[in-house]
C-alpha cells in the first residue's frame, strides 16, 4: 500500500513560482514511476511531469523549462518546482506513484493518488 500526501499549492501571480512538495509512504518498488498531474475544472487530469526511480524524467510539452520534477534520495518526498507561473497553470494538482505506468503513462495507468493541492496563478 502506498500513501501519497501533497502540501505546497497556492495562490500566486503571474511570473511566480510554487514548490510542490509529496510525502510517500509504503513498498519502494510500488513507486518505480511517480508523477504530478493537474486538473483544471472542465478539462481532462494530464501529466505534467514524470519521474522514473532511475532518476529519468519526462514533462509536458506546456512546462518545459518553467516546471523541474525531482526526488529525494531515499525517494520519501517528490518535488514539483513550478517557475515562471501563468494563469494557464491553475489546477488541482496531484501526487502518483506506480509500478508499472512508465515515463509516458496516464492517468489511468497510475494506481496511487494523493488527495491534491490547489494552485491558483492571476494574471
Amino acid at each position: 500500500q502506498v500513501q501519497l500526501v501533497e502540501s505546497g499549492g497556492g495562490s500566486v501571480q503571474a511570473g511566480g513560482s510554487l514548490r510542490l512538495s509529496c510525502a510517500a509512504s509504503g513498498y519502494i518498488t510500488t513507486r518505480n514511476y511517480m508523477a504530478w498531474f493537474r486538473q483544471a475544472p472542465g478539462k481532462e487530469r494530464e501529466a505534467v511531469a514524470a519521474i522514473a526511480l532511475d532518476g529519468s524524467t519526462r514533462y509536458h510539452d506546456s512546462v518545459k523549462g518553467r516546471f523541474t520534477i525531482s526526488q529525494d534520495n531515499a525517494q520519501i518526498f517528490l518535488y514539483l518546482q513550478m517557475n515562471s507561473l501563468k494563469p494557464e497553470d491553475t489546477a488541482m494538482y496531484y501526487c502518483a506513484a506506480d509500478s508499472y505506468a512508465g515515463l509516458y503513462g496516464g492517468s489511468s495507468d497510475y494506481e496511487y493518488w494523493g488527495q491534491g493541492t490547489q494552485v491558483t496563478v492571476s494574471p
